[in-house]
């Protein structure tokens, strides 16, 4: 049994007077998951579970040993929404300053978040006129000063062209590689390649938890789009 960073058992969420989530059980350990399903599944409730901003129904979620959203997991976890969460009026090294002395970080993680993203040439430079990636980056970076044990990203490459979501995911690797846990959710099919680890979602259900090529050779399928349209029929 891999060692989890996170454990979620029984979870259930109602949005509306309508589950979102019903009974989810899964179990997320180091490394790069993919979180990919079509939009409206259920995946950004679920992040926002695991960070402690989603009221729950039921059942439990243990990140790091903690509950959701305890105190102690503040610096833990980073957390990227889908909107830029940067003041597009000051510059990348003035939110990331202002970030940090929220968090209540030294100086020199400021500096090693601008570097892990590469945005040194930018730190002058007033976020509100940054491209869409760079704005990306640095709300990467702000998630980055507390260097997190956890770093959950929701939907981190929408809108981007194919070269800048490369060189994200280079970027969510490399931090794994220092022994994070990267949870990345994606509607896009063909970054499921980019992924240690896949959880294939629909409908508030988890339908296939393993690697990429595990879940292609269960399906019979050459890539990850095909085989979750066969696990679909499937479960139908």
């Amino acid at each position: 049994m891999m060692n989890s960073t996170i454990e979620v058992e029984g979870l259930t969420v109602v949005r509306g007077g309508r589950p979102v989530l019903t009974d989810l059980d899964l179990r997320v350990g180091a490394g790069v998951t993919g979180l990919l399903g079509p939009s409206g599944c259920g995946k950004s409730t679920l992040l926002r579970a695991l960070v402690g901003v989603q009221r729950v129904a039921g059942g439990s979620v243990t990140v790091l040993g903690e509950p959701a959203g305890s105190a102690g997991l503040r610096h833990r976890v980073g957390y990227v929404t889908q909107a830029a969460s940067v003041y597009d009026d000051l510059t990348v090294a003035e939110n990331l300053r202002f970030f940090a002395r929220v968090l209540g970080v030294d100086a020199g993680a400021v500096e090693r978040a601008v570097e892990a993203v590469d945005l040194a040439g930018h730190r002058d430079a007033v976020a509100g006129r940054l491209s869409g990636g760079q704005r990306s980056r640095v709300s990467l970076a702000v998630a980055l000063l507390g260097e997190p044990d956890l770093l959950v990203l929701d939907e981190p490459t929408v809108g981007l062209d194919p070269v800048l979501r490369r060189d994200l995911w280079e970027l969510f690797h490399g931090i794994a590689e220092r022994g994070a846990t990267v949870l990345v959710s994606s509607h896009v099919m063909d970054e499921a390649e980019r992924c240690d680890r896949l959880l294939l979602m629909r409908e508030g259900r988890i339908l296939a938890d393993d690697t990429p090529a595990a879940i292609k050779q269960r399906a019979g399928a050459t890539d990850v789009e095909t085989a979750f349209l066969t696990l679909v029929e499937a479960a139908a």
